[in-house]
């Protein structure tokens, strides 16, 4: 026997039923109210009548519930007037899991294709800011206002640093994950994402913040000597902070003198790179050599990790940061920047060497040119003083010469001062007029006739035609 109840977790009515020999729950989206009992109690007594009938198809009525699948081979019910004979479809009841429940499943049966640390951070996102907000709403009912208005309400949420609401990178990174668990449920059970074309928030693009050579300089020769060469190879290699703090001793290729980026360190444990671009190899310049030869010296021995602290575990990024980096930058009066501008840094110096691009991106572990040029070609004007001055050479080489030809001595005489001499650079010669090219006919008959020469003929009448001259030879046209 059907009967309608209220589960004491959320207070949402729930219809308890047994169809099949299999006990059944479906929790609905009211709340428990006499009124809202009457309205799933019509449900369920027309639930009863199609089993007893055996026209009941569970899909009819529980189009979103998992179960729907489990009794799939039923049969589809035949078109009919509903009894109110209005012809109007009843009001539906949005059935199927809470949001949490789901969200629950989707996290288990995709956790395999991510990385921990990644499973970290999404987790974090969820029990953080998403499951609160929609709590135990079932995924079904939920609609695309709510969606906007759980945006919105990010959008007030406390950020870093005391700010007001969260930088849109970040809202962007929390719907994205939302926009996942309701495109999955809309695919299972059958109904559309209220997340469907929700646009993303336009986020403010930062620019990178390299350093100069010689700011490296300087931050080499004073920082603490036994961070010295870590912020070298730091420097000068361009790998991310995961990388190079989670870099052992078995990828250091001496012979071949190659870093072989394979693992990264992140929240505390070793995982996969953050791509499978990132899986590189880094070719090991001179002074990078230099520190790793003397960097085996002091950690080979003690731990696998090339670059560690006293008990032989990786560096923390953010003890680090707080206790050497930012220091070490006040101290030397520099704007202050993330420790991460050393991996921007290595690509604008390499650009600035005029190494190619294309080498460039594999050492830095992308996959293609786009983002080395989107990202870091607004600085190699800057620093390799390539920005146009060689056009200006060309330019003045083959064109400026012309005009000066007409510069004489005469000329200078009479302008006095207002012309000097050696502000102007003798041309070679003065460049003749330019001829037009001829075209058609005349071009045709120029490249067909000795140079001077008209074959006999001279131009014919106007509107004329010229007499074919046997001796010359057809154009091909």
């Amino acid at each position: 026997m059907a009967k309608v109840v209220a589960r004491k977790e959320t207070g949402k009515l729930q219809i308890d039923f047994t169809y099949k020999g299999v006990r059944c729950r479906e929790q609905t989206a009211l709340m428990d109210s006499p009124a809202n009992r009457k309205r799933v109690q019509a449900v369920v007594d027309k639930m009863s009548d199609a089993i007893k009938e055996g026209r009941f198809v569970y899909a009819d009525f529980f189009p979103g519930s998992a179960m729907a699948e489990r009794f799939r081979s039923d049969r589809k019910a035949p078109d009919r007037v509903p009894e109110n004979g209005s012809g109007a479809e009843e009001p539906s009841i949005a059935t199927g899991p809470t949001f949490s429940e789901f969200a629950d499943q989707w996290v288990q049966e995709h956790s395999i294709e991510w990385r921990r640390s990644h499973i970290r951070s999404l987790l974090s996102t969820l029990d953080g800011r998403i499951k609160p907000y929609f709590s135990n709403r079932v995924i079904t009912s939920i609609t695309k206002a709510d969606v906007l208005a759980f945006r919105a309400a990010l959008a007030k949420e406390p950020g870093r640093g005391g700010k007001a609401g969260l930088s849109a990178k970040r809202i962007n990174e929390i719907m994205g994950t939302l926009r996942q668990i309701l495109a999955e449920a809309a695919d299972r059970f059958e109904f559309t994402s209220p997340a469907l074309n929700l646009k993303r928030l336009r986020v403010k693009k930062s620019d990178v913040q390299p350093f100069s050579l010689d700011q490296v300089q300087t931050i080499l020769a004073t920082v603490r000597p036994d961070f010295k060469d870590y912020l070298q190879v730091r420097f000068l290699t361009g790998m991310r902070t995961g990388e190079i703090n989670g870099l052992k001793w078995k990828y250091i290729d001496f012979e071949h003198r190659l870093i072989l980026v394979r693992e990264t360190h992140v929240l505390g444990e070793d995982d996969y790179t953050k791509t499978d671009g990132s899986q590189r190899d880094i070719r090991m310049s001179q002074p990078v050599f230099e520190a790793m030869l003397r960097q085996q010296k002091i950690t080979g021995t003690v731990s696998e990790y090339v670059f560690c602290n006293l008990l032989g575990q990786p560096l923390d990024n953010t003890n680090f940061t707080k206790r050497v980096w930012y220091p070490l930058l006040r101290h030397l009066d520099f704007e202050l920047r993330r420790p991460y501008q050393t991996r921007h840094t290595a690509a604008t110096l390499w650009l600035a060497a005029g190494e190619a691009p294309e080498w460039i991106a594999r050492q830095l572990g992308h996959t293609s040119t786009e983002m080395l040029f989107k990202t870091y070609s607004r600085y190699v004007p800057n620093m390799t003083r390539q920005d146009g001055s060689a056009m200006e050479r060309l330019l003045a080489s083959r064109i400026g010469t012309a005009p000066l030809a007409r510069i004489t001595e005469q000329v200078l005489d009479e302008h006095g001062n207002t012309l000097e001499q050696e502000s102007f650079v003798p041309a070679s010669e003065q460049l003749p007029s330019p001829v037009p090219k001829p075209r058609g006919y005349a071009a045709a008959h120029r490249r067909l006739k000795p140079h001077g020469s008209d074959g006999g003929q001279g131009p014919p009448p106007c509107g004329g035609k010229r007499t074919p001259n046997p001796a010359m030879p057809r154009a091909g046209f």
